[in-house]
């Protein structure tokens, strides 16, 4: 009898066994990039580590000048298919005369495993064997099957990182240096977002980490990262930038030369990096760095920036000769989350500038205090600008500095005029104004007057911490026999990001008589500087409000729907209601207006698209519209990623882009590999022969088993990490087993 083709068959079987669990993933997600950030005018590659990012296959990056494109993609594998590989492995290692280059692409890049900085250190050449006659495409493929099984992890710290994608970057000569955004694109939808650094100066790159293994109660030794000696401390060069991910337990350490009187920076990003880890206490890095000098003397320490929790050390070299700067995490926690970057140098750096902000059309001169700032020039906004937040920076022999935020508004502005720290020396205001100050010694107080009326509304507000002020102020208002009419320390600010100390104080108070009333400011903790600047205003009430749309990207199946969380930040006592709908949104989407009422805090809006997919993800933008008063407000919401913070406290990270895709859910996508076409043989159907015992005339494997054998074969076989060869005597035993 003649015998169909069994593996065109079977592969069948095996792609419709895949084609479920390849589909029904979460959103997709990336915990962290690494490293996360390089030199303007490079080309290099990254790795990402996150879950649901199957058939992962574009890059999505904010601004010009920055490209990138998949190179590879490694899930997570189970122990069956280690056994699968590592079987494969010894096959291809005894000199059998298996030709892997019939597996091999022409013009296929050079894949991850190939980059000395993202391999682990398996590979042939580091203490493999090469097996003799074999050709390179063989040894290539050798190395991947053995860099594969290398990483393997069964329980990793993190399952929400053990998916791995290798990306190339490239980034234009020209590109604008600062943080970025980058989004992986999968076949069902975009990931989150996360910072992507553009940098200036040559970048030193650790070896990327392999998936961190889950730590067991009194074995946590076992999970520690056996670096070797070589890899403990790293000789760099002034000025650079290092990145590094921190294990568990680990300490980095860089060595470096530098001269006298050298005013080094040494910052770090960490957690503005990545804002929040869910399942760490206190939510994020918490990176510590200590600098030495040749002798091993500890001569600078920080392990917060002010109130930031990324250190930052000002240094001028006492002498020549050798430093080394050492990083860790404060607990000593680590994970491949736990990513860095370093810059080290006499680059311009940014401590304070005064005023805080300024009217909108009519910007004052700002003065800027920082180091390595000598013929600097500050980028101010343009003279059109409209009121809101912008970041300033300067620029020094070509480098930008960090950036810092500045604040314009509509109303009035003054400055407060020293000494004001008593009722009698009370500097004296007309509302509405907005008064740009400092605490500028600890212990200070400025003492604002102002005459009020009966019942009048007065509201006062502090921004400070909002504009990286380190000022914790405390704001209090009394009246002219000294009686307390209203206190605030802390404000609550849905918007303030990342910000986990909302330290602004605010407070909106109904004056009971006619009178002079008097506003105090001073800092919570008694503290004061050059640096703790402010600025407050005083008004009757400016009811308004903003928007929060999470999350910032969103899959559609064809036709379908799917919701959009909208969140409003109400100010000054705002309660009215606000419609909310797309602006201008592209061809084949559409969303009902709705209104959010007075009490709501969020409400849903509902997206729909009428496409079956398209090419590229666009952009939508969320517009919100309220009458004020006789006037009618619209402002645009903010796109942004609802995060958690130690497994409790959630917060909404600010995003560029709301970005959309729109998929079919029938597609299935044309294999990477195909199996080869074998002709029909002729079988000779051997009799059955009939055992005295019924129990032995079961299948050995059940269905399920075997459809499992063979999801695991076709995985594999399309990956490229199995020969044609391999793969058809596997799928052969599969049969033997029906």
């Amino acid at each position: 009898m003649h015998r169909v083709n069994w593996l065109a068959v079977l592969g069948a079987v095996g792609w419709l066994a895949v084609a479920p669990a390849a589909w029904a993933q979460v959103r997709p997600y990336i915990g962290f990039v690494y490293p996360a950030g390089g030199q303007h005018g490079t080309t290099f590659q990254i790795k990402l580590g996150g879950q649901g990012l199957d058939g992962v296959g574009q890059v999505f990056v904010t601004g010009a000048g920055v490209t990138a494109r998949v190179l590879e993609y490694d899930r997570p594998l189970n122990p069956q298919e280690t056994t699968l590989l590592n079987e494969q492995l010894k096959e291809l290692k005894s000199g059998k005369p298996e030709v892997a280059s019939t597996m091999m692409n022409s013009g296929t890049p050079m894949m991850a495993s190939e980059n000395p900085m993202m391999t682990s250190g398996t590979n042939t050449e580091n203490g493999a064997a090469k097996p003799g006659g074999t050709n390179e495409p063989t040894l290539k493929l050798i190395a991947r099957i053995e860099k594969r099984v290398a990483e393997y992890v069964n329980r990793p710290a993190s399952v929400a990182l053990a998916s791995i994608a290798y990306v190339e970057v490239k980034i234009a000569p020209d590109a604008q240096p600062g943080d970025r955004e980058l989004r992986l694109g999968t076949p069902r939808g975009l990931s989150n977002p996360l910072v992507f650094h553009v940098g200036q100066l040559p970048e030193v790159c650790r070896k990327a980490m392999i998936t961190a293994p889950l730590q067991v109660l009194g074995k946590e030794e076992l999970a520690l990262r056996k670096r070797p000696a070589t890899e403990v401390e790293d000789r760099i060069t002034l000025p650079c930038t290092v990145n590094g991910q921190i294990a568990s337990g680990e300490l980095n350490r860089y060595r470096f030369a530098a001269r006298k009187d050298q005013r080094l920076v040494i910052t770090t990003q960490a957690r503005s990096l990545i804002p929040y880890i869910a399942d760490a206490v206190p939510g994020w890095f918490q990176p510590v760095l200590v600098l030495y000098d040749a002798k091993g003397k500890e001569v600078a320490y920080d392990d917060d920036y002010r109130f930031k929790p990324d250190p930052t050390i000002l240094y001028q070299v006492p002498s020549d000769g050798d430093y080394v700067l050492a990083i860790y995490d404060a607990i000593y926690r680590g994970r491949e989350d736990f990513v860095y970057r370093i810059t080290i140098g006499e680059v311009p750096f940014v401590t304070s500038i005064f005023p805080l902000g300024g009217r909108a059309g009519a910007l004052p001169s700002v003065k800027v205090k920082g180091w390595n700032l000598a013929e600097a020039a500050l980028t101010p906004p343009e003279t059109n600008a409209e009121p809101g937040v912008y970041r300033l920076t300067s620029s020094r022999k070509g480098f930008v500095s960090n950036p810092l935020p500045f604040a314009l508004d509509a109303l009035p502005e003054t400055s407060d005029q020293e000494p004001n720290n008593t009722l009698a020396r009370a500097q004296k205001v007309k509302l509405p104004i907005i008064i740009n100050g400092r605490i500028d010694r600890p212990g200070d107080e400025d003492v604002f007057k102002f005459t009020g009326r009966s019942n009048e509304t007065v509201v006062a507000e502090i921004c400070a911490r909002r504009l990286d002020s380190p000022l914790d102020s405390v704001l209090k208002l009394t009246d002219a026999t000294g009686k307390l009419l209203a206190f605030n320390d802390d404000h609550a600010d849905l918007a303030a990001g990342v910000n986990t100390h909302d330290a602004d104080s605010y407070f909106m108070a109904k004056l009971p008589a006619d009178g002079t009333y008097y506003v105090h400011l001073g800092d919570a903790a008694r503290a004061g500087g050059e640096e703790y600047g402010y600025r407050l205003r005083l008004s009757a009430p400016q009811p308004d409000f903003a928007l929060r749309v999470v999350p910032s990207s969103v899959g559609l199946r064809s036709k379908s729907t799917a919701p959009l969380g909208v969140y409003v930040i109400r100010k000054d006592g705002f309660a009215g209601p606000i419609k909310l709908s797309l602006t201008n949104p592209p061809a084949g989407f559409s969303a009902a207006p709705i209104s959010i009422s007075g009490t709501q805090a969020m409400v849903r809006l509902t997206l729909k698209t009428s496409l079956v997919t398209n090419q590229e993800p666009v952009n939508l933008t969320v517009v919100g519209t309220a009458s004020i008063g006789e006037q009618n407000a619209t402002h645009e919401a903010m796109p942004a990623e609802d995060r958690m913070q130690a497994f409790l406290w959630r917060h909404l990270v600010p995003a560029t882009e709301l970005k959309v895709s729109v998929f079919d859910p029938s597609y299935q996508p044309p294999p990477k590999r195909v199996p080869r076409i074998r002709p029909p043989t002729e079988v000779e159907p051997k009799p059955a022969i009939a055992s005295a015992d019924p129990a032995s005339n079961k299948p050995k494997f059940t269905k399920q088993q075997v459809a499992g054998r063979l999801r695991q074969l076709k995985l594999l076989f399309e990956e490229g990490l199995i020969t044609d060869d391999f793969y058809e005597v596997k799928v052969e035993e599969c049969e033997a087993a029906r």
